[in-house]
């Protein structure tokens, strides 16, 4: 006979069973929009990508079921008694908070609905990143001889299942898709720039830092079209909004009240390093090199060192990123830099530093393992480009900009 605990267990998945039809549905309306912006976009796929994103929502859901999980704290803080909506109103953890107190205490969501709820906007991070491939880069490009590069960067299992859960994945990642693709075209995609944006900043400032300054190199030294009087006024504001916001964002590494930032800041790495070094998957990246450093945070664990049956599987997608990586080991990289698109270098300059700025305050692979999937999708797009730019050489050698591409069907 099912007891109170399995009645309100199948109660709650009933819900999350009627509130998927509600989500294809709200699905299928914004890709008419997106369809009405750009004629390349795929229905077929994108609902392809949510069935599947789902599927590692579930993934996640079974996993947090028997091991410990982020998830739950999120679940639960909501609704301690004696707190009220605004005073979640923080940034960092305090945020996700912040999202899911209207679901919890005015909707009644469940868990189980705060986990569909957060997969659901994970998956909308995935659809700007295929605008942000296929609006740049209207050609197929194939890897491993056979293979269309973009749904296999599009449809890899780890970055769905860190950003198939309530917690910071599935929000930050959304944030800085949407961060790229408005950046793009920002004077008529200012909502989607400001709101990409204020989640970056919300959940994660010091990756808003990063972005920020990004941005105002991007302005800079990149469109040529703006003239030099708005980019002046454009950096202005970012900056402005930096120094506003500075002790934020330098709260995040507890150095709102520091004299001396560098040497602080190395205090805290080699403190923050030593205290995930102890976990169980933890390694010793104090004692690494630069390049031992990068190489870490960027393919492993591989196989020699994989963590459990989790750890092969994520050492299989490794493997992928590794592979991928290496195309960009040619002598003519450096050429294509030179004369690519400012998207395709502020790309890789956002890439390499939060690359840099984790390297030095994560040693554990279960950490490093979830916060690089903020930042992958950039090394993509560059190697995606430099995929693209090695192919129209090949059919057109004089070529020697990027910036517009001739467009082929979908």
């Amino acid at each position: 006979m099912l007891n109170d605990i399995d009645i309100n267990l199948l109660f709650d998945i009933a819900q999350v069973i009627f509130l998927i039809p509600f989500l294809y549905l709200l699905n299928q309306e914004i890709f008419k929009r997106l369809k009405k912006r750009h004629s390349f976009f795929s229905f077929r796929l994108m609902n392809s990508l949510f069935f599947y994103h789902l599927i590692f929502g579930a993934i996640y859901y079974t996993y947090a079921s028997f091991n410990p999980s982020d998830s739950h704290r999120y679940f639960q803080v909501p609704q301690r008694v004696g707190k009220e909506w605004m005073d979640f109103a923080k940034t960092g953890t305090g945020f996700i908070d912040f999202i899911s107190y209207p679901f919890i205490n005015y909707l009644d969501f469940s868990y189980e609905m705060m986990m569909l709820l957060f997969t659901w906007i994970g998956y909308l991070g995935f659809v700007y990143a295929y605008l942000i491939f296929r609006e740049n880069m209207p050609h197929k490009i194939k890897v491993f001889k056979k293979i269309n590069l973009l749904p296999l960067l599009l449809f890899l299992p780890n970055m769905h299942f860190w950003t198939a859960s309530l917690g910071k994945g599935a929000p930050i990642f959304l944030g800085l898709m949407m961060f790229a693709y408005a950046v793009k075209n920002s004077e008529q995609r200012w909502q989607g720039l400001f709101f990409g944006s204020l989640l970056v900043f919300c959940i994660r400032p010091h990756i808003f830092l990063l972005v920020a300054v990004v941005a105002i190199l991007g302005i800079l030294f990149g469109n040529k079209r703006i003239e030099w009087k708005k980019k002046l006024v454009y950096t202005g504001l970012i900056t402005g909004v930096l120094l506003i916001f500075r002790d934020q964002i330098l709260g995040v590494v507890n150095l709102g009240n520091s004299q001396d930032l560098i040497n602080d800041f190395i205090a805290f790495t080699d403190k923050r390093a030593d205290s995930l070094g102890q976990a169980t998957s933890g390694v010793t990246m104090s004692d690494y090199s630069l390049f031992e450093k990068f190489f870490t945070f960027w393919f492993r664990p591989l196989f020699f060192d994989a963590p459990g049956f989790f750890g092969v599987i994520v050492s299989v997608e490794n493997l992928i990123y590794l592979l991928l990586a290496v195309k960009l080991f040619k002598r003519n990289f450096f050429s294509f830099i030179k004369i690519a698109p400012v998207k395709v270098k502020m790309s890789l300059l956002l890439f390499l530093l939060s690359s840099f700025a984790m390297t030095f305050v994560m040693s554990n692979l279960g950490i490093i393992i979830r916060q690089k999937t903020m930042v992958m999708y950039f090394l993509f797009f560059v190697i995606y480009y430099f995929l693209a730019h090695e192919q129209m050489l090949k059919s057109s050698p004089k070529v020697r900009t990027l910036e517009i591409y001739p467009r082929k069907a979908a």
